[in-house]
């Protein structure tokens, strides 16, 4: 896309397809190559009450935002409570996580990608897909 052409959009987190991450986890993936991005992803994931997301690590640089509940992150080698409001930033192949440590609330984070063609690596199978192939883009 050359970037002369390129529009603002307006993406609505209810408009969106979600995908299933297991154990109750879903993602919806925001910007994108799809909507014209060339340089970044983000999106929303939703970990239920007692959830994790699996330790993983990306091509990228990532930063994350709590937007609600808590629990915790680990990163690398640390592990940090998390709550509302906390961001981290999690560097290149460095593997990571977030667990939701409540047992009725759900846990909702805001992630960002430093590139559009972010991959994810599963650390226990050694799996890696591109974040796109994960919504079908």
């Amino acid at each position: 896309m050359n970037i002369k052409n390129a529009k603002a959009v307006l993406l609505r987190e209810a408009d969106l397809p979600r995908a299933d991450r297991g154990n109750g986890a879903s993602t919806t993936r925001f910007v994108s190559r799809a909507c014209g991005s060339q340089s970044m992803l983000n999106g929303i994931t939703t970990i239920p009450p007692g959830g994790a997301i699996p330790l993983h690590y990306h091509n990228c640089e990532e930063s994350v935002l709590v937007l609600s509940g808590a629990g915790f992150a680990v990163v690398g080698d640390d592990r940090f409570a998390v709550e509302a409001g906390d961001v981290t930033w999690i560097p290149e192949n460095l593997p990571h996580q977030f667990r939701n440590t409540s047992d009725i609330d759900k846990m909702r984070i805001f992630w960002t990608y430093a590139s559009a063609g972010a991959t994810r690596t599963m650390v226990a199978s050694g799996e890696t897909h591109t974040i796109d192939a994960e919504h079908g883009a």
